[in-house]
Order: structure tokens, then sequence, then C-alpha cells
């Protein structure tokens, strides 16, 4: 029998082999559980008729989207674009779309979006969901860069502690001694990391220490610059929880007449895209947001492949400070 057509069906492969359609069915999809005189038999039948495996009605009967959904608070953040790029280069490579929504959508739609059919696994940027809904989603989860302890789900990201000391250190070593840490969201896990950490180390290097409220944006650094330079004695070190919070500092205070990094040093949190083209360019702590995507994605698939996998133990991508234009020694 020569190879004949794309308009095989299993049924043919299954009357060469000699066996039933369900026999096929299940030697195609799982061929590990299939013994092995009955697999060689069924992928000979294969071979000789030139059947094809309809990949999209195979997926549709194992209710497989062939989809990976992102959720993220704030979209328009620039911090989540190397990311959002990473897990898409690691999806296309294992012939996964990508889906990309907003966290902040509200608990019913979120709830849904994990219900709905509409995507294999989750990668999840917020750790601020109700953890009822996140557990309830019945999907493999991967959380990146913020967490939950609550969520049943690994988690990549960096050691924000480890981070903070590194800006506070350097600081304290170009001779600062008043340190400001604007701090991020109030209930957010990398906020109150990234402030306990600045606390830890402004401690233990026995410098003086202030917190400011802000919430990672632009005009929260703006606001807390018109506070700070209403201070009679103002930190010669500002160390902020995001960039975009630092470079809102940063361009506010200058306005006001002040120069960085005479009178100011400002180190972001994060190393955006344009921090180095920022005037001055951003001192940061560097977050290695693309190797952090490719491992989260990397994390996904391997639990989508292999449903065995039940637990995948938590990573911690190494994360440095990148010295700028915007630190100098104090006066």
């Amino acid at each position: 029998m020569g190879v004949m057509n794309s308009k095989i069906r299993i049924s043919d492969v299954a009357a060469l082999a000699g066996v039933s359609t369900a026999t096929v069915s299940r030697t195609l999809a799982n061929p590990d559980k299939v013994g092995k005189a009955m697999r060689e038999k069924v992928q000979e039948a294969v071979r000789v008729t030139g059947y094809q495996i309809n990949a999209a009605a195979r997926d549709l009967r194992q209710r497989r989207a062939r989809s990976i959904l992102i959720l993220a608070p704030n979209l328009s953040n620039t911090f989540f674009s190397s990311i959002f790029a990473a897990v898409q280069e690691e999806a296309s490579a294992a012939d996964l779309t990508v889906q990309i929504s907003d966290s902040n959508i509200g608990r019913e739609k979120i709830a849904t979006l994990g219900q709905d059919g509409r995507a294999d696994g989750i990668i999840l940027l917020d750790g601020g969901l109700d953890p009822e809904i996140v557990n309830g989603w019945r999907l493999p989860v991967v959380q990146l860069c913020e967490w939950n302890d609550a969520y049943d789900a690994p988690s990549v990201c960096i050691d924000n502690t480890a981070a903070v000391e590194l800006a506070v250190d350097h600081l304290v070593q170009l001779g600062h001694r008043d340190l400001l840490h604007i701090e991020g969201p109030k209930d957010n896990i990398l906020a109150i990391t990234r402030r306990d950490g600045f606390l830890s180390a402004t401690n233990a290097s026995g410098v003086k220490a202030s917190i400011m409220a802000g919430d990672f944006t632009i005009q929260s650094g703006a606001k807390v610059a018109h506070l700070w330079a209403a201070l009679d004695q103002r930190p010669t070190g500002v160390i902020c929880a995001s960039d975009e919070c630092a470079l809102g500092f940063i361009s506010e205070v200058m306005r006001l007449g002040f120069d960085v990094p005479e009178q100011v040093s400002v180190v972001g949190f994060d190393d955006i895209e344009f921090a180095d083209r920022f005037n001055p360019s951003l001192t940061t702590i560097h977050q290695p947001r693309g190797e952090i995507g490719r491992q989260g994605a990397q994390c996904l698939i391997a639990m989508l492949t292999n449903k065995d996998v039940a637990v995948v133990p938590p990573k911690e991508v190494h994360a440095h400070l990148v010295t700028r234009v915007s630190t100098s020694r104090a006066l």
C-alpha cells in the first residue's frame, strides 16, 4: 500500500494496523502509555498511509488553547516590555500564542480569565490578587517579579532586599550620611521588601534614614521632590523604588533649581530602557527582565508539557547595580 493523500482518516490507520480507532488515538496522544509492539504497529501504519494529525482538532478535544496568558498591573508601565518580549519568544518556540491582559479589571473578570478555556497557563506579574481567585484557576501559574506566598505557584524574581542593600552601600561609599527612600505602593510586596531592605541596610551602616510615600510612578517622584525641597535638612542621597519614580524626582528637583548629582544623588530601581538616555543618566538597580521572562516562560511550558510536575522550586535571578551620572560623592 503506497503513501496516500491527505484525506486519509484515523479509521484508515486503524484498519491497516488492525486495531481500533481509540487505540490509534491513544497511541498518538500518549505513546509512552502504549506497549512497544502496539506503538510500532500504529506508527508504521501512520507512515504508510501518510496520515497527518489534525493538531487543531486534537487540541479542541483535549481542551487545549495552545496559548499563554500574561496578567500584569498597569500595562502602560515600561518595566514590562522586556518581560513580554522574552515570554513571547519562548512561547513561539513552543508553538504557543501569547495573550496579555491588565490584572486591574475587577474580580469577576479576573476570575473568568483563568476559567474560560482560552489559555493553558498563566504568567502572573501581580501579587495583589485574591489567592482564592488565583488558586481557583486550576491552571499552571508562574509568578514573575512580584510574588504572593498564598498562591500555589512557583516564582521567578530577584532578591529585592539584597538589591536595595547595593544601592545603600553605593551611596554610603560615596560619603552620603542622610538617605531618603521613596517607597512604592503601601501594600505592594515589592515596595514592602525594598523599604524593609532600605531600613535594614541604613541601620547596619549607621546612617540617617527617612521614608516618603510613593507609588512607582513619575508623578509620585515629582511630588516628593517638592517635599524634599521644603526640608530644612535635605537628605543628600535618594533611593527610589522604581526608575520612573526616580526620573520624576530628578526632573522636578532640577526644575526647582537644584543640581543632580551635585546637591542630591539619586538611585533608581529596574534599569528600564531609557534610564541610560535620561539627562543625567540614572544610576539604578538592573533587573534582568528578559532573563526573568525567559525563565518564567520556560517554567510554565515545562508544567504544561509534564502534567506530573506539581511543584517547581522558586528561582531567583541575580540583580546588580549600574553606576551612571545621577550619583556622585557627597560634598
